[in-house]
Formats: structure tokens, C-alpha cells, sequence
């Protein structure tokens, strides 16, 4: 198979189900900023020595695929085709655990802190931010086609876990958190 097609020359791209849509719609841009995200928490997996939180990414990019699937396919079927397709409530609960396991050996937070710290920290935040651009796409989205609520409260958890992890890595490299 072939990566080009000449399809997508003139600013369309196929959605699962056959439709076209512009490169440019809110569906398009939403699963796009969801690829991006995917890309930057393999970079992070590439820069990260922690075999846990390796891991964990690695389940989360796996995740963001079906995502990106569901986001893809204005029909809805791919969410009920197989496990694999679809991101559900369970892990939005799994995603919370990791939070907790993390939240119990951190510092509470008492203000606002800059992002920054190790290159594993800083990089953890950028990849917090592009979450919450891909998030506030979904919900765009979500306010004139019909979307799963589990897909933004997904993503929502994903900023938070972003976040933690960001802090747990700093805390890590003995970095400490600047307050603002």
C-alpha cells in the first residue's frame, strides 16, 4: 500500500464510512490535534527512562488511535465495533487510578505552578496543553454534531494525568515546582 493517494490534493480527506470532509472541518481538526498529541507522548516516551510511566503512555497513544477513530467516523459504528475501536468509561476510571497512585506521594498543591522543570517535565506539560487544544476541539465538535460524552471527559482526565505526571517527574529529577 501505497502512503500517498492524490485524494486529499484538494484539501479533502476521507472519514470512515466513505464520507469526504475539508481538511479544515472541526472533526478533522479535532482528530488531528489528537494525532498530534499521540506524537508528542512518543516523543516523551523516546526522552523518558521510567519504565512505568513509559507504559503508560504507550497505552494512552493506543488509546488516542481509537480516539482519533472515533472522531473520524461521523456514524458512530466504530465505537461499538470492537473494544479495540473504542474508548470507554473504564478508562477515564483507569486514567483517575494512575492520578491517585501518583497524587499520594506528591506534595499537595497550594498555587499555580509554571510548567517547566526537567526536559521530561517541561515536555510533559507542552503535551498537557496540546490535550487541552485537542479537547477544547472535541467540544466545538461536540456543539453541533453528536459526540461521546466519554470521549472529552477522556481527554479532560488525560490534561489531568498530563499534569501529575509532569509534577512526579519533576519531583523525580529532585526539580522543584515553582510557584506563581
Amino acid at each position: 500500500m501505497k502512503i500517498y493517494t492524490r485524494k486529499g490534493d484538494k484539501g479533502e480527506t476521507g472519514l470512515i464510512g466513505g464520507k469526504r470532509a475539508f481538511k479544515s472541518a472541526l472533526r478533522v481538526e479535532a482528530y488531528g490535534e489528537v494525532d498530534e498529541l499521540s506524537a508528542v507522548l512518543g516523543w516523551i516516551r523516546a526522552k523518558l527512562t521510567d519504565e512505568t510511566i513509559r507504559k503508560d503512555l504507550l497505552q494512552i497513544q493506543r488509546d488516542l488511535f481509537a480516539v482519533g477513530a472515533q472522531l473520524a467516523d461521523p456514524t458512530g459504528h466504530v465505537e461499538q465495533k470492537a473494544e479495540k475501536a473504542g474508548v470507554h468509561e473504564g478508562r477515564v476510571r483507569e486514567l483517575e487510578g494512575i492520578i491517585d497512585r501518583y497524587d499520594t506521594v506528591l506534595s499537595p498543591l497550594r498555587a499555580f505552578i509554571l510548567p517547566g522543570g526537567s526536559e521530561g517535565g517541561a515536555l510533559l506539560h507542552l503535551a498537557r496543553t496540546v490535550c487541552r487544544r485537542a479537547e477544547r476541539r472535541m467540544v466545538a465538535l461536540s456543539q453541533g454534531e453528536p459526540l461521546s460524552p466519554v470521549l472529552i471527559a477522556y481527554i479532560n482526565r488525560l490534561s489531568d494525568l498530563l499534569f501529575t505526571l509532569a509534577r512526579a517527574v519533576n519531583r523525580d529529577a529532585g526539580i522543584e515546582e515553582i510557584p506563581w
